[in-house]
């Protein structure tokens, strides 16, 4: 007699840790993250990624792999990808910009990355499509802003080229025949 078992699916995403990666303890973790002191008399609030992120070289490093746990957490709870994504592009953009002296620890408690990806995970996971196409729109945007910049030095260099040419050798490259 042959038994015929189907095999078993498994998702590709792993279901354990379910405690630990709960709405309530990954609140309570971007609270601590983003906003969870205040300023006295004022309504400007900061947590410990703007704590740390004040020490200059590592601490915009350190609030990172601290957000990781947030993206991760959402990952294990299975966030579209597209989602993913934006919390990581979330991350790069506070840790990037967040380097930047003074400024960067402004932006970074304005910012509040683990606060707008927690609320992208259980949006994502209460309203999948809507978050979705959010996430899409937020990633085109992004990709096209970063090839603007990437753009512009190589502009620019074109331009003193030619500038350079025509003080050197008089001559003028045509930039409408490039493009």
């Amino acid at each position: 007699m042959h038994s015929h078992a189907q095999p078993e699916l498994v998702s590709p995403r792993v279901r354990r840790a379910k405690g630990i990666f709960d709405d309530e303890n990954l609140d309570l973790l971007s609270h601590v993250l983003d906003d969870f002191i205040r300023i006295p008399g004022t309504s400007i609030r900061f947590g410990l990624d703007g704590i740390v992120g004040a020490v200059p070289g590592i601490g915009d490093v350190i609030g990172g792999i601290a957000s990781c746990i947030i993206i991760l957490a959402a990952w294990i709870r299975g966030v579209p990808y597209v989602t993913v994504a934006r919390m990581v592009a979330n991350v790069g953009i506070e840790v990037v910009v967040g380097s930047i002296p003074i400024i960067g620890d402004m932006f970074d408690i304005a910012w509040r990355a683990n606060r707008r990806n927690y609320a992208l995970l259980t949006g994502s996971l209460y309203e999948p499509r809507k978050h979705s196409i959010r996430s899409w729109i937020f990633l085109g945007v992004l990709c096209a802003l970063l090839f603007v910049i990437m753009m512009l030095p190589m502009l620019l260099l074109a331009w003193l080229a030619n500038g350079l040419m025509h003080q050197l050798f008089g001559v003028n490259v045509q930039f409408h025949t490039w493009f």
